[in-house]
């Protein structure tokens, strides 16, 4: 009877120390599987937009509303609406806007441009009937497209990470403030802040209406050619930045494939001249022109 109680024992040994050592090596395996793991997303990670899964939710989230709220709105907007009413709301949100644009190219080092950005504002807020004609343009005053995040870029901050801002739309670490500065610089906030909300909401919402006729065209193209929206978004995003940042004339070695040749809008970017510079000085206004035409995209998100 002792000597069975023995080999019991001395198999319930042996049986726990395999025990033993089939967890050890699980353990050893699982950490192991969990290093390559760690190693394989460090590789998988990319730079420019570390942050992808969750930008990702945000741009889908963003593109349901967009297509069960704002799309049928819009089309019937753009279909009812005429087009001389339709520019004239356009007139107004870039004007009521425009004060960011004055204090930017100030703030950037372009004087005369932050002069003249000034006169324009001034000019279509009363001739052109608080911003529904654009009298400005006729009067050679050319429209400027200037944020705190491309002053941000031009003062040497770098983009920093790629980010998808909900209802938004595409930003980076930097441009996201220029958020604040573009909300407090806006007519619009203070005049809701005298007249309340029953002024200011139905403003909003016709705002946001607009900017979103604006974005169709790029949107359709969107749908239309890319494989996955999301990375064309954020190329096109992320380039239209630099080129904004550069007014139209980004240096090559941002991009490490290939030279910067076309915007994603089929554009080919000339950068203002100077004066002294008078046989490209024709130019000047097409190179203006294109870069304001640049910004649909990177607001686009609604």
């Amino acid at each position: 009877m002792g000597g069975v109680t023995v080999l019991t024992l001395m198999k319930e040994k042996k049986t726990s120390r395999l025990q033993k050592a089939l967890i050890w090596l699980f353990l050893v395996m699982l950490l192991q599987g969990c290093a390559s793991w760690s190693k394989k997303d460090d590789v998988d990670i990319d730079p420019v937009d570390p942050h992808e899964d969750i930008n990702r939710v945000s741009y889908d989230f963003t593109d349901k509303v967009d297509r069960v709220l704002f799309e049928p709105v819009v089309d019937a907007y753009v279909q009812y609406v005429p087009n001389a009413a339709q520019r004239s709301v356009g007139n107004f949100y870039d004007n009521v806007s425009y004060p960011n644009v004055v204090l930017n190219a100030f703030l950037q080092g372009k004087i005369k441009q932050g002069f003249a950005d000034g006169l324009r504002f001034v000019i279509n807020s009363t001739v052109g009937l608080f911003g529904l004609f654009d009298m400005a343009t006729h009067m050679g005053l050319e429209k400027h497209d200037e944020d705190f995040g491309q002053t941000l870029g031009v003062w040497g901050f770098e983009s920093g990470s790629y980010l998808f801002i909900p209802i938004l739309g595409p930003s980076s670490e930097r441009d996201v403030a220029s958020v604040p500065v573009s909300m407090f610089t806006n007519v619009l906030f203070y005049v809701g802040a005298v007249a309340g909300a029953g002024v200011f909401a139905p403003l909003t919402v016709l705002g946001a209406i607009d900017k979103r006729a604006r974005l169709a065209g790029p949107m359709r193209i969107r749908d239309q050619a890319a494989l996955d929206p999301y990375l064309f978004v954020r190329e096109a995003s992320l380039q239209q930045r630099e080129f904004l940042v550069y007014d139209g004339d980004p240096p090559l070695n941002l991009y490490d494939d290939e030279p910067f040749q076309d915007n994603p809008f089929d554009v080919k970017p000339k950068r203002p001249v100077s004066g002294s510079e008078s046989s490209e000085n024709d130019h000047s206004e097409e190179a203006v022109q294109q870069k304001n035409q640049g910004k649909d995209l990177s607001e686009q998100g609604i």
